[in-house]
């Protein structure tokens, strides 16, 4: 049988609620009380109940961590970096999966449930009224990888995904391609507009530069794999910029399996910088995303918001570079 609370009190020699204050972060009790406390704790192999405590003090320290791209593998360094910094900073990470999901409400009212203190929406494809709807049931939010917005209704933090379409353009310039393409992800994801609408706004400053764009389905290996395969049945580009890494390294294995050469054929650009990029066998050039910063920062975001639910939304940028590898030719 697990110890008790009053078992506690009861050999400690104090009350219940003395034994409850001495393992409350913050709350008023003496250092004697409060090692005296925790000596009759450890003799009796007692551990505080999380979920109890945060009857008493109105908490739960758990943050719902929204995704809904559980099929790139991207996320899975995301989820990793996510949960590590919530439970370093004693916060309890609880992974909830959207995938499929087309009503706001629902998550609404699923965390609700579960009384978390504040949500992180990570994703670049949940569309903003799902992080909208969870600041107007009043829980603090913050969406990492959102899209940019100059005056946002909550708190975004991610990268400019027009310039990096831009970076991606200029990089394909720059090492003589003359016929271009760009391969994105579903075309009413926000992150596939913005890095399409960039990269042909560069290129639109070259008119002897012939540019061509088409969508995967998804941000999967198979759906980038599957697009590729199709503009192999007709006349493909010299080079891709693949709106993500993952759709990259299917349009690779698509490519091989045409029996043609990359950079010699055919040049590929991705984007995220997904350490599976950086495998000898693939070996991609991509556009980096600090996704590390991105998720510190949206950590002490919504930390800070657990105190504060009055601050204005604020957009937070992190700027993006190229990652020299082997699928683009050498600048001339």
């Amino acid at each position: 049988m697990a110890i008790t609370l009053k078992e506690v009190a009861e050999r400690a020699g104090v009350s219940r609620s003395a034994v409850s204050r001495a393992f409350t972060p913050g709350a008023s009790v003496s250092r004697k009380m409060r090692e005296r406390v925790e000596k009759a704790a450890t003799d009796l192999g007692y551990h505080p109940n999380a979920l109890a405590s945060s009857l008493t003090t109105g908490r739960t320290k758990m943050i719902g961590l929204i995704s809904n791209n559980f099929h790139n593998p991207f996320f899975l360094e995301v989820f990793d970096l996510f949960t590590r910094g919530l439970q370093e900073r004693g916060l309890r990470p609880l992974l909830v999966n959207l995938s499929d999901e087309t009503d706001p409400q629902n998550s609404v009212r699923m965390l609700r449930a579960y009384s978390v203190d504040g949500v992180i929406v990570a994703s670049s494809t949940l569309p903003s009224g799902f992080s909208q709807a969870f600041r107007d049931a009043g829980m603090p939010v913050v969406h990492s990888f959102g899209r940019y917005l100059a005056t946002p209704h909550v708190d975004i933090i991610g990268i400019d995904n027009i310039e990096c379409g831009r970076i991606a353009a200029r990089e394909l310039i720059a090492r003589g391609y003359r016929s271009v393409a760009f391969m994105g992800g579903p075309e009413s994801a926000t992150s596939t507009q913005d890095r399409m609408s960039g990269f042909l706004e560069a290129l639109a400053e070259h008119s002897e530069v012939t540019v061509s764009y088409s969508f995967a389905k998804d941000y999967t290996f198979d759906a980038g794999r599957h697009q590729m395969q199709e503009l192999l049945n007709g006349t493909p580009a010299e080079a891709y910029f693949c709106g993500d890494d993952v759709l990259s390294i299917g349009a690779l294995s698509a490519i091989a399996e045409a029996g043609l050469s990359v950079p010699d054929d055919i040049g590929i650009v991705g984007l995220n910088d997904m350490e599976m990029a950086r495998w000898e066998n693939i070996n991609l050039t991509t556009i980096h995303q600090p996704i590390a910063d991105i998720i510190d920062a949206s950590i002490e975001k919504v930390t800070s918001a657990l105190g504060d639910t009055e601050q204005e939304p604020e957009a937070r940028l992190f700027p993006c570079r190229v990652i020299e590898r082997g699928t683009l030719r050498p600048k001339r």
